[in-house]
């Protein structure tokens, strides 16, 4: 079954791109679109489309929706785009260069409303130290996972992303003795083990896809930013 490769290669790319556009000329879309798809290879360029892109099309995707505004502790917004391109390459000057000739190639009918550069930290590491994405699945779990297939005609291969940021106080965390760090985790620095006891308010306790219902299935490409 065919698949944009990129979502699911291991490791994530030492450099990327994350370019977000909003519609600008509805009626451009058509043209620009076929222009782009070319240079679309599911690898070293991946593509997602926003909700608003695709009811300027006059589409319907089932399932497809902008991302909701959550009331909590940390602000969540909610920033729909129309159009998301992944870049992802070993040199950064690549993705500067292709960046800026991407946008001037959507410029008709897409603004740039966004950009944002991530990289691989030590071998796939947050910026905390600890190892992130430590229970994705892999290889044909992962597809089954990520990869819709036996859906509605033209959906197989295609997937549903939701792109978040997250900012942590970095000086805050590595502050704190190892064994609070350990539980905010939930997990041990030194070799990454989950912990028995760790605390109901731990990242991994909340985020446990086996704690929702129904069951959530993912696959998280965590890099740094």
């Amino acid at each position: 079954m065919p698949f944009q490769q990129g979502l699911l290669a291991t490791p994530v790319p030492v450099h990327a791109r994350h370019l977000f556009f909003a519609l600008q000329s509805p009626e451009a879309l058509p043209a620009v679109l076929d222009t782009l798809l070319p240079h679309v290879d599911g690898r070293s360029l991946i593509l997602g489309i926003g909700a608003p892109l695709v009811k300027a099309l006059g589409r319907d995707i089932p399932g497809l929706r902008a991302f909701p505004q959550l009331d909590a502790a940390v602000e969540n917004p909610s920033t729909q785009h129309a159009l998301w391109l992944w870049l992802r390459s070993d040199e950064r000057g690549d993705l500067v260069l292709q960046a800026q000739a991407l946008e001037q190639m959507l410029a008709p009918a897409l603004r740039l409303a966004d950009s944002v550069d991530g990289f691989l930290h030590r071998g796939g590491l947050d910026l905390t130290g600890y190892e992130d994405g430590t229970e994705n699945p892999s290889d044909d779990d992962a597809v089954h996972a990520a990869i819709l297939a036996g859906g509605q005609p033209g959906m197989d291969g295609s997937s549903f992303a939701a792109f978040q940021l997250w900012k942590h106080d970095l000086s805050y965390f590595k502050a704190l003795p190892q064994a609070d760090q350990d539980n905010i985790i939930g997990r041990r620095l030194s070799d990454n083990e989950e912990l028995d006891d760790a605390p109901a308010s731990a990242h991994v306790k909340r985020t446990a896809q086996e704690s929702y219902a129904p069951e959530a299935f993912m696959v998280r490409r965590s890099v740094s930013w």
